[in-house]
């Protein structure tokens, strides 16, 4: 499963937003280090279900809306000089390793300091934070790239190639191949054969940049001045109210509001059960969907896995006629796969077994077989035909 970090420094709503996510019972409060030990849960990323087109109920979706599990993790919080240990910086870096992705959250209303100290509303500068966990994981890399130098240019006896090599095998585990480093070496024109271990920091930036993209999220969207809420859109930053998130998710949990996740409005159900403080919380976070298009929450993972991660959403099916498996379900299965993926890519994601076996697969909806390279697109429902059983 695709796996999703929520990083950035203490007290800017990592842990709202990780709970309105995946609804898990997690630590909030108004001090940093809250987190200390990763929380693990849950998420989802909505989209059409094909059965909506197909006039079909699938049993598997909610309105037409299909939510497809990625998992998340909470992990502490970083604060400057992280890389040198300081906070809980080794721990947060490390537990960095199994993202597929990072989502930034940042304090967008530039009331917490750099250590995530509330100082009020508009007097910290919230760009600081997207340039320091850039900079801290940089030199991160940097970092684990020094332990291996002096290794790795005495065994590379000067040769450019075994260089790129033993950079690659330094950091297998962040998914960097010896491609990625002979088109960093030339993008920045480095020398590797005579750089020096300080000429390689933009090297490690570029590394992390490959292994680990980063959307920002702008979390506390109702809480910033007009002025942050300018500057940080320039910045392409995603905005989000995770507070607001939560509420309705809980909410919605005691049937007071119509909801999905992802939904631009919200529909009270029974305005009559309301309080006059509940009505003024909801009234208050109507006001913030209308301006962000929703709370932010499910948008921002959304455009991580789709956008960031650049996938797609296929579904396999044993019997292509009605669109199900043996059983009778309709689009049981719902898979992420990244854009220009094969039938047979899925063959594999289905089950190893299926994969090694793959004879051919079939377009469901046109009933036409494809071929084994076919390039396959989102909302695709294919049956494979494998010689597994």
């Amino acid at each position: 499963m695709i796996t999703l970090a929520l990083a950035g420094k203490p007290n800017c709503g990592k842990s709202t937003f990780f709970k309105a996510a995946t609804m898990a019972n997690v630590e909030i409060a108004n001090y940093p280090f809250t987190t200390i030990n990763p929380n693990f849960g849950v998420g989802y990323v909505r989209s059409t279900c094909p059965c909506h087109d197909l006039h079909l109920t699938c049993g598997h979706c909610v309105d037409g809306n299909r939510f497809v599990a990625v998992n998340l993790i909470d992990v502490a919080g970083l604060v400057p000089d992280a890389h040198k240990g300081k906070g809980l910086g080794n721990q947060f870096l490390d537990n960095l390793r199994q993202a597929d992705a990072i989502l930034h959250i940042i304090d967008a209303s530039g009331g917490t300091d750099s250590e995530g100290n509330p100082v009020g509303a508009g007097n910290h500068d919230p760009e600081e934070d997207i340039i320091f966990l850039i900079f801290e994981m940089t030199m991160w890399v940097h970092g684990i790239l020094e332990k291996h130098w002096t290794k790795i240019t005495r065994m590379s006896q000067g040769k450019g190639t075994a260089i790129q090599q033993g950079i690659a095998e330094t950091f297998t585990g962040l998914g960097i191949t010896m491609e990625d480093v002979r088109d960093v070496e030339l993008k920045l024109k480095l020398d590797l054969v005579h750089a020096s271990i300080e000429d390689l920091i933009p090297l490690c930036a570029e590394i992390v940049k490959i292994s680990k993209p980063m959307l920002v999220v702008g979390n506390k969207f109702d809480e910033a001045p007009e002025t942050l809420r300018i500057k940080l859109a320039g910045q392409d930053v995603a905005f989000a109210s995770a507070a607001s998130e939560l509420a309705l998710r809980n909410a919605a949990g005691a049937h007071l509001v119509q909801y999905l996740p992802g939904d631009s409005a919200f529909k009270i159900t029974n305005e009559g059960t309301l309080s006059p403080a509940q009505k003024a919380g909801l009234a208050k976070i109507a006001a913030v969907m209308k301006e962000c298009q929703g709370t932010g929450v499910q948008q921002a993972i959304n455009r991580a896995v789709f956008e960031l991660l650049d996938m797609i959403v296929v579904y396999p099916v044993e019997d292509e006629t009605h669109f199900s498996n043996k059983k009778g379900e309709v689009l049981p299965d719902a898979f992420l796969m990244k854009k220009g993926s094969t039938p047979h890519d899925l063959a594999y994601q289905v089950h190893t077994d299926i994969g090694k076996g793959f004879l051919y697969a079939v377009d469901a909806r046109s009933k036409m077989r494809i071929k084994e390279n076919h390039v396959l697109k989102n909302g695709d429902i294919v049956k494979i035909v494998s010689a597994a059983k």
